[in-house]
């Protein structure tokens, strides 16, 4: 089965630049959220953070 995959990927023209493409978007992901990680406001993030709590707590007072 490999052997198939390897000779087809083989006869396919450029198949070396997929995988740069896609060491490319795996690296610009985590590098925007690294930055966004370290800029982000430390409000938004216990606002988002809280956000669980809040669900919970507007559960209970449904169920009563």
């Amino acid at each position: 089965m490999l052997k198939f995959v390897k000779g087809y990927m083989e006869s396919i023209d450029g198949v070396a630049t997929y995988p740069m493409i896609s060491l490319l978007i795996f690296f610009l992901f985590f590098t925007i959220l690294f930055w966004w990680v370290f800029t982000a406001s430390k409000e938004h993030i216990k606002e988002v953070s809280e956000i669980p709590l809040e669900t919970e707590n507007q559960t209970k007072e449904e169920l009563l």
